[in-house]
């Protein structure tokens, strides 16, 4: 069965980007995020910390992403205990973690 992913982007620009990632890996995108082995969290959205503490605790990976100017928000996610990358590395990283 393929990996099913879950994606928590502002931008839709954006989350069309990743969504090919996951499609390219084999993967599908899923929209209920209770069915998804990765969360793919943007860490400028509201809660965004808690939603990562919430998905970790159901034994999600979490990848999360944002802007380097932004570095206390990718600390939050990484405290929360995601893997957090700047912008420029998400799609590297997203189908790095589908591959394995």
């Amino acid at each position: 069965m393929a990996k099913r992913v879950f994606l928590a982007a502002r931008d839709l620009v954006f989350r069309s980007k990743l969504a090919a990632v996951v499609d390219g890996a084999g993967a599908v995108v899923g929209r209920d995020p209770a069915e998804c082995e990765l969360a793919v969290v943007d860490v400028e959205l509201p809660g965004a910390a808690d939603r990562i503490r919430s998905f970790i605790e159901q034994g999600m990976t979490v990848l999360a992403y944002g802007a380097h100017v932004r570095p206390e928000l990718l600390r939050a996610a990484r405290e929360a205990g995601a893997t957090a990358v700047p912008n420029s590395q998400v799609q590297e990283r997203l189908a790095g973690l589908l591959k394995a």
